[in-house]
């Protein structure tokens, strides 16, 4: 087949991280509202090195109370997965996409039919995260088949040798999860961050990007300083759900930026 359209994720991921630049990587929910593309256009602006989507589903185990109202909220307006990927296909962005989802609605679609969309969007990574790596067989045939990446996930408990075998199966980087329990806002990011980062970068040369609880620049400069990057998600939502335009996402992206970018 020829060439998915879109900028892949792993290698233009390290490239930025063995340049010296820390990782930002803020979230949208697909249509959320009619401007979510000039959301993500602002995070583009505002020096984002990578975007996850979320794609909503009604039953979203890992998500807390914010990314569940967004979810409701784009779910009521009528959003589905192929009008996600149609909307992205719109535009060719210049930094990687990737979507987070969950495997019913990938199985819904047809793993085949939905890597294929996928591809022809220009979204090159997914993040599955309620599916174990051993059951995603048919998934690995489909996103090779369309050179898709996908994501690893792994947690402060996840043992060593899962650990290994996640980072070893998985592409695009690793997504560090900050602490047990669902996605929100914390006042406190935990310590584990910087052992689970540790644990990751021993384990892999993908990129460890944090995600989970961070809430404001001062702590995702805290987590990236011993990670590659953060994932910002809950707290960008948050501020759209009451009412923030794309402009102001793209002016919190700017100042996540200007926190990692801080760092000695």
């Amino acid at each position: 087949m020829a060439d998915p359209r879109g900028v892949v994720v792993g290698t233009t991921l390290m490239a930025h991280r063995d340049a010296g630049r820390k990782l930002v990587m803020p979230f949208v929910t697909g249509q959320l509202r009619g401007d979510w593309l000039d959301v993500l256009a602002a995070y583009v602006d505002a020096g984002a090195d990578g975007v996850e989507i979320g794609i909503p589903f009604s039953d979203p185990v890992m998500d807390g109370t914010t990314i569940q109202a967004a979810s409701e909220v784009a779910l009521g307006r009528g959003a589905t997965p192929l009008g996600i990927l149609d909307d992205l296909a719109q535009i060719d962005w210049p930094i990687p996409l990737v979507v987070m989802t969950y495997y019913n609605l990938v199985h819904r679609v047809g793993v085949e039919r939905f890597a294929a969309e996928m591809a022809g969007a220009g979204v090159r990574g997914i993040i599955l995260p309620d599916v174990p790596i051993e059951e995603l067989g048919l998934w690995w045939e489909a996103a090779a088949a369309h050179r898709i990446e996908t994501i690893g996930l792994v947690g402060p408990v996840t043992p060593d040798d899962r650990l290994q075998r996640v980072c070893s199966a998985a592409s695009g980087f690793i997504y560090g999860v900050n602490f047990m329990g669902v996605t929100g806002e914390r006042s406190d990011v935990s310590a584990d961050s910087a052992v689970l980062a540790g644990r990751i970068g021993a384990a892999t040369d993908l990129p460890a990007v944090m995600g989970f609880g961070i809430a404001t620049p001062d702590q995702a400069a805290t987590i990236a300083r011993t990670s590659d990057g953060v994932i910002v998600a809950s707290a960008i939502m948050r501020r759209l759900l009451e009412g923030g335009s794309a402009s102001d996402a793209g002016a919190f992206v700017q100042e996540l930026r200007t926190a990692v970018d801080s760092l000695d």
